[in-house]
């Protein structure tokens, strides 16, 4: 299965993709960087329309969104394929393998898949959804006429046209930031040129409506450095506002970078410092469970409103409109608490 892309346009004998900012300039029987989008016959195709590379289902705080129907299970899925090489990538056998191969379903068939699970939404994640946009358009489409939400997990390096084309089908996104968004480290870790693109994708997702969420992989040695993070803060504060969710995770060795240490807890408490000084209302750190910044403090009274250990809620004490029982501050979540909230929600998917 494959299908003729939409995001790219013609230049001279050779086509211009539109998926991402790399803008690859691809010539006749030609692939672009991410592996899956090719020229033949004059035309872009997506060769992975249809392909799926790996299944599961999740809390959506694993991705994260905690802002976002809090306790949902979401059907997750990816194709093969990336517009980075992340040396430290944990999902390296699915995002580096460039090739147009998987298990083949038609968007209708994907979402009768996740309704047998009984799923809330659907998320296209594991590797960069920009570079499938049009295989998960089409999904999502299908899964919002079902009364399914949509839901992605990017790197953020788009385009506008990419923007625009998600506006019909997504709700939510994490927005993935790695070292700080510091440009030696992306140029040379992740083969990004900035992080300028991250930061106009993530603004624009949100001037149109769409929910958007932050992480940072604070990475030891090499992608740690505070005055970056202040940096990258300051623009992001200046872009999205106080009330942006802001997570920082802590990095586990892997692939190329498994010499690393993990990311020192300490380090990880010293960014979500900077970054409630700096004015962030709702700062998180991630992949240490247990951790009081796992929860969700009411910024106006200073209580604990939603009590976590890692992707599970263990107290809920907000009003169905999210406000907090303490003091009827209303918090800027979106949706409702799901009525999975309190069962288990990873789950194998069969395909």
């Amino acid at each position: 299965m494959t299908k003729e892309a939409v995001l790219y346009k013609k230049e001279d004998s050779r086509i211009r993709c539109l998926a991402c900012a790399r803008k690859c300039l691809i010539g006749e029987e030609q692939t672009g960087f991410c592996g899956v989008r090719s020229v033949r016959n004059g035309k872009l195709h997506l060769d992975v329309y249809g392909k799926i590379a790996a299944a599961h289902i999740d809390p959506i705080e694993k991705k994260p969104l905690v802002h976002f129907n809090p306790g949902s299970k979401v059907f997750s899925f990816s194709t093969y394929g990336c517009n980075w090489m992340c040396m430290y990538c944990q999902n390296y056998d699915i995002s580096q393998r460039r090739k147009a191969e998987g298990v083949e379903l038609s968007p209708e068939e994907i979402v009768e898949l996740a309704m047998g699970y009984d799923v809330d939404g659907m998320t296209y994640t594991y590797n960069e959804p920009a570079i499938f946009a049009e295989f998960a358009h089409d999904v999502g489409i299908v899964a919002k006429k079902h009364g399914l939400f949509n839901t992605m997990v990017s790197n953020g390096y788009w385009t506008p046209n990419l923007v625009d084309y998600v506006r019909d089908f997504l709700d939510a996104v994490t927005i993935d930031f790695k070292g700080n968004g510091e440009q030696k480290f992306l140029r040379r870790y992740t083969g990004a040129t900035s992080a300028e693109p991250i930061i106009e994708t993530a603004s624009e997702l949100s001037k149109k409506g769409i929910h958007v969420e932050i992480t940072d992989l604070i990475i030891p040695q090499i992608g740690d450095d505070i005055e970056a993070a202040k940096q990258l803060l300051t623009k992001l504060y200046d872009q999205l506002g106080a009330d942006i969710p802001i997570h920082f995770l802590r990095f586990h060795p892997d692939y190329k970078l498994n010499y690393l240490p993990w990311t020192p807890v300490e380090t990880l408490e010293r960014h979500y410092k900077l970054a409630k000084e700096l004015g962030f209302k709702f700062v998180y750190i991630g992949n240490v469970p247990g951790h009081p910044y796992e929860n969700t403090y009411c910024p106006n009274c200073g209580n604990l409103v939603i009590r976590r250990y890692s992707f599970d809620i263990l107290e809920w004490h907000l009003t169905e409109d999210m406000r907090c029982k303490f003091c009827g501050y209303k918090l800027p979540i979106k949706g409702k608490l799901s009525r999975h909230a309190f069962k288990e929600r990873f789950e194998p998917v069969f395909i």
